[in-house]
């Protein structure tokens, strides 16, 4: 698969490169994403943080399905500062929802560099135990709840993860981390082997870091919950999925992440697609290499979900 170049982000630019991120990926309507009464959507407005605004959650579920259904809690991508929680939805219906019928919640957490950390993690819990809560209402089971995210949201995932299991929250069955953004400090080989030749390179991730860390940037007291790549206990998490590209930046810390669970104990499914960079499913949808890797995704979670039912 070949390298696809993009503009470096920077602070400079930052504005600007939102400005055509939103234009180029308009946000669906409730409308267009029930697909014709396809699927039963819905936005929810919960919550927040103590201190912090209501948190908009966008439920979505095939319609027609009696539950109390397997719940992903998904939490979308762009680096922090850009992405927003319905776009992402179209993809997440089709390639789980549907296949497996499970009920999905798409966080619309606050963005950096107007919320640093950590607002954005803090909207994401305070979503997860309002879900988990009223459950019943929901319809779903309160004990098959996946969290799950890709890139930006992987790393979300990865510490909504930690974060639950530090405060005692609802317990999640697994952990799906797509091309997740971990680290901070941007000290991997594939950090710099990637920078210039990728959609994602160490410009543009320094960038994003910058604005959701502000002035812990560049420090050692970033905690665990900001960049999990930084955590030093690993146990007693649930079990992982990580998926990364050969020829993407956060290639190394994916796979680092995958096995600081194994030697902490944990359970991890690893894939490194060879030649694939950050993003490549989005870029690439038609590829022999998007269509496995969608298929072992599929596969990973129809397992941990009839685990579940054992």
């Amino acid at each position: 698969m070949g390298r696809v170049r993009r503009e470096p982000i920077t602070p400079e630019n930052l504005r600007a490169v939102r400005e055509r991120d939103a234009a180029s990926r308009p946000r669906p309507t409730v409308a267009e994403l029930s697909d014709g009464g396809r699927f039963e959507v819905a936005e929810l407005r919960v919550p927040g943080p103590p201190g912090g605004p209501d948190v908009t959650l966008v439920s979505a579920r095939p319609s027609g399905l009696v539950g109390p259904l397997p719940l992903l809690y998904y939490m979308h991508g762009g680096a922090m500062i850009m992405g927003n929680a319905w776009s992402v939805l179209p993809r997440v219906l089709r390639d789980w929802a549907l296949p497996l019928g499970l009920a999905v919640i798409s966080v619309e957490y606050r963005l950096a560099p107007a919320t640093p950390y950590p607002g954005p993690l803090e909207d994401c819990y305070a979503g997860l135990l309002w879900a988990a809560e009223h459950a019943a209402d929901l319809d779903v089971d309160p004990n098959r709840i996946v969290f799950g995210g890709k890139s930006a949201g992987g790393g979300l995932t990865a510490a909504l993860a930690l974060l639950t299991r530090d405060r005692g929250g609802p317990v999640p069955l697994g952990q799906l981390l797509l091309s997740p953004m971990l680290d901070d400090r941007n000290s991997s080989f594939s950090s710099g082997q990637m920078t210039g030749v990728d959609v994602w390179d160490l410009t543009s991730n320094a960038t994003a870091w910058q604005a959701l860390l502000g002035d812990l940037y560049g420090t050692a007291d970033v905690p665990p919950y900001a960049a999990p790549a930084r955590a030093t206990d690993l146990t007693e998490l649930p079990a992982a999925y990580v998926e990364v590209g050969s020829a993407e930046m956060f290639r190394d810390e994916g796979v680092a992440y995958a096995n600081a669970i194994w030697q902490s104990g944990g359970q991890a499914e690893l894939h490194v697609w060879p030649g694939a960079f950050h993003g490549f499913d989005s870029l690439a949808p038609k590829a022999a290499l998007t269509e496995a890797a969608r298929e072992a995704r599929l596969t990973w979670l129809r397992r941990l979900l009839s685990q579940a039912d054992t």
